[in-house]
């Protein structure tokens, strides 16, 4: 069980930091990225046990299941604990945090759904996990937290406009993902690869944004203290 519970969690680890030391500038609180890992994490079980009343009470079909039990539900209850529990706390308060407060709690997400599967499936499965879907979850994360960071520093209509992206941009990637691995199945891997790799341009793409736009805001804010 140790074996199955360090080969879930590595990955996600291994890419929280990636992330975090990303920051060009000041890292957040680590209680605080620990806090949104922990609540991700949490957060597998009541998505659990709605798909699971989902399947039992109602006939979901397999793009039912892909598309709203697992992309839509998925990625409203990550950004509502972003929102929540991150997005309007004090220490948010940079235009980057919103990346590493996202990416925490997707990857908490991902650790405990990894283990899940690898105590059902194998350790053989972890490497091929590691690369899709834990990393899938990091970058919708990085997207999502792109535009939290943006609403925040913004106002108005621009505001609710980057509210709404954080949340539609990673639906939309994470149901082009699941249609990837239910319309290809065995051959899967031939169109997900240029996918993944699409995946971590647009994220790394946002990170430098993301870092740039701290860079200017920085900049204002030294100048409206002088």
């Amino acid at each position: 069980m140790i074996g199955i519970i360090s080969a879930g969690v590595a990955p996600a680890v291994a890419l929280l930091a990636f992330f975090y030391l990303k920051d060009k500038y000041e890292t957040e609180p680590v209680s605080m990225v620990i806090r949104l890992y922990i609540f991700g994490a949490l957060l597998v079980f009541p998505i659990m046990v709605i798909q699971f009343g989902f399947k039992e009470e109602i006939m979901v079909s397999s793009f039912t299941e892909g598309f709203f039990l697992s992309a839509v539900l998925e990625e409203f209850l990550k950004w509502f604990l972003v929102f929540y529990c991150a997005y309007q706390h004090a220490e948010f308060n940079e235009p980057y945090d919103g990346i590493v407060y996202a990416v925490a709690l997707s990857l908490g997400f991902a650790s405990m759904e990894n283990i899940l599967y690898l105590y059902v499936h194998g350790l053989t499965e972890a490497f091929g996990r590691a690369l899709m879907p834990v990393s899938s979850h990091a970058l919708f994360g990085v997207i999502s937290g792109y535009y939290f960071g943006k609403a925040k520093f913004s106002s108005g209509k621009k505001r609710k406009m980057f509210l709404t992206l954080s949340l539609l941009i990673p639906f939309v990637l994470h149901a082009i993902y699941n249609w990837i691995l239910l319309v290809f199945e065995k051959d899967f891997l031939i169109a997900m690869l240029p996918f993944m790799l699409f995946l971590w341009w647009l994220g790394l793409k946002k990170v430098k944004l993301a870092n740039a736009h701290k860079t200017a805001w920085m900049t204002r804010q030294k100048n409206v203290g002088s």
